[in-house]
Parts: C-alpha cells; sequence; structure tokens
C-alpha cells in the first residue's frame, strides 16, 4: 500500500512538472499568438504588425518603469540615431492587469503616459493569458524579442542591466535586416 502511494505521488508530481512547463515561452520557440485590445477596444495581434521584428513588454503596472532605461535606448537607437529601421521594427506593451490592485481607470492613464512617451501602441491582458500561455511571471516586467517569423529571440524577466542594453539593440539591428 505504502509503494502505491508513493508511486501515485511522485507519478503526479512527474505530471505537474511536465504540464507547469508546457506554457514556458524559450528562446528558439514559435511565439503562440494573442489578441488584446487597446484603450479603446480596438484589437490587435502580433499580424497586426506582419512582417517586423517585435519587442513586446509585459508590464505589471507596479513595475511600470522599471526598464524606462532600456526603452530610452532603443528609442534612441530608432529615433534619434535611426540605427534600428522602424520599417521594420515595432516595440510596445501589453500591461498585464491581473498582476495589480490599481483600477482599470487608473492603469489605462498610466498606459496613456507611456504610450505618448514612447509613441507607441498600449495593449491590455485583463485576464492573466500570458501568464498561461507563454509561462510569464506575475507581478514583473517581461521583455520579449520576436522575429519576422515569429520566433522567440530574446526574454528576459526583471530590470534589464544598462550593459545588455547595447547587445540587445544589435540583435534587433540584425533581426530587422533578415
Amino acid at each position: 500500500m505504502k509503494r502505491l502511494i508513493f508511486t501515485l505521488f511522485f507519478t503526479l508530481l512527474a505530471c505537474n512538472a511536465m504540464f507547469s512547463q508546457a506554457g514556458k515561452l524559450e528562446v528558439g520557440m514559435k511565439v503562440p499568438e494573442w489578441t488584446f485590445t487597446d484603450a479603446d477596444r480596438k484589437e490587435f495581434t502580433m499580424n497586426t504588425w506582419a512582417g517586423k521584428v517585435l519587442q513586446i513588454n509585459y508590464v505589471d503596472p507596479d513595475e511600470s518603469d522599471l526598464n524606462d532605461p532600456f526603452n530610452d535606448a532603443i528609442d534612441k537607437a530608432t529615433d534619434v540615431d535611426k540605427r534600428i529601421d522602424k520599417e521594420y521594427f515595432k516595440g510596445f506593451g501589453i500591461v498585464d492587469t491581473k498582476s495589480t490592485w490599481k483600477p482599470n481607470g487608473l492603469i489605462r492613464m498610466i498606459a496613456g503616459n507611456k504610450a505618448k512617451k514612447y509613441d507607441t501602441t498600449i495593449l491590455f491582458d485583463y485576464d492573466g493569458k500570458l501568464h498561461s500561455d507563454w509561462g510569464l511571471p506575475k507581478d514583473s516586467y517581461t521583455v520579449v524579442i520576436v522575429d519576422k517569423n515569429r520566433v522567440c529571440r530574446y526574454i528576459y524577466s526583471g530590470k534589464i542591466p544598462e550593459n545588455e542594453n547595447e547587445k540587445i539593440i544589435q540583435m534587433i539591428i540584425e533581426l530587422t535586416r533578415e
């Protein structure tokens, strides 16, 4: 009886580990599609920007300023230095509204300010879809770089070290030229 219980216990643990990893996005994987809306309820998918390299910022509103230095570097490389070709690149944010206590009206206001600052699109994940579909952490700030074929080329959760900014910019430049 004890063997049966131990066997069942370890089988359940193994199944749990196997299924919990099934939805985790990793570098080299095809990125699962999604549909989210902006503040005006207009729907967007990754195909909205077909043929472009995407920088997707998946952000808990409580962490919205965490990667501003990285986004400022991307903005400079795109708009000032013109090293990243806007014709083949799009950076945008998806707000993880499920990870915060803040009301949706306040979240939309914060997102609106970011959208203006970076001249970009901000979408809203009200159900935490990317937590389950991509395995992204809650209460965090995750940056995902996706190539034109929708393959994940870079993923980082947390504050991107400033000494990594140029490496990521160079990767984006190379991906836009493919």
